[in-house]
């Protein structure tokens, strides 16, 4: 019978493994809000689960609502939801058609009303390559251009928080703080060099070895490494 791999224990319920409450309960978005609507930025936050700071606007019709905050924003300045070319104010959720070629976008609509999904993450920027009538060709940080359609949303600007990572960690306590923070399963230990009791590769000795490749209906302890695969070895030139 399998057992359950050190990756695989996230659902015992111990501290090791339990969200940190108040870490994920705000989630930045314009989803769900149509038509031409002002707003005025009230505050900019320091959330835990969010590596950009957060911005509350209050909404024309009172209503309060959090977005990635770009860079350069503060207290007191207005943006604009929905709004037309000549609303291309930093911070405001604009359709791709209305935005100039060119410009830094951010917190991008995959698909119209989805509240924006892509470019979210602090430092990060992309850009409008080309323009047709139905499509616009983006730039992402990572170089690869992706084509959405002209209806999608995007805010305009570069979002804040950049280079807050360029400063090291220093001592593995700081480090265990922020993965703690954040729900991620810290430290991270290569298989091989696990106990025997953790990972079906772990404990080895001497020459003892276990092929990394496994059925596909092993059972759940023995599932690691190469599930399955078409083929093995170096491939040929």
């Amino acid at each position: 019978m399998g057992k359950r791999l050190h990756q695989q224990r996230r659902g015992r319920g111990t501290n090791k493994y339990k969200k940190k409450p108040g870490t994920f309960d705000i989630a930045p978005s314009f989803k769900g809000i149509d038509g031409k609507t002002y707003g005025e930025v009230i505050d900019i936050i320091h959330h835990t689960g969010h590596t950009a700071p957060l911005m509350k606007v209050r909404l024309q019709d009172s209503k309060e609502i959090y977005l990635i905050a770009p860079e350069g924003i503060k207290t007191g300045d207005r943006i604009v939801i929905n709004g037309d070319q000549e609303d291309a104010s930093l911070g405001s959720v604009l359709e791709l058609s209305k935005i100039p070629a060119g410009s830094f976008i951010y917190n991008i609509e995959r698909i119209r009303g989805d509240g924006g999904t892509l470019v979210r993450s602090a430092g990060s920027t992309a850009s409008i390559v080309s323009q047709t009538e139905n499509t616009v060709t983006l730039a992402l940080p990572s170089k690869k251009l992706i084509t959405v359609s002209s209806r999608c949303r995007a805010q305009i600007g570069l979002v804040a928080g950049g280079g807050r990572y360029d400063m090291p960690f220093m001592k593995a306590g700081r480090k265990y703080y922020r993965m703690r923070a954040l729900n991620r399963l810290w430290p991270k230990v290569r298989a091989v060099k696990m106990n025997a009791a953790d990972h079906p590769f772990g404990g080895k000795t001497g020459d003892k070895r276990k092929p990394h490749m496994s059925k596909r209906n092993a059972p759940p302890g023995r599932k690691a490494g190469m599930i399955a695969p078409r083929r093995t070895g170096r491939r040929k030139k």
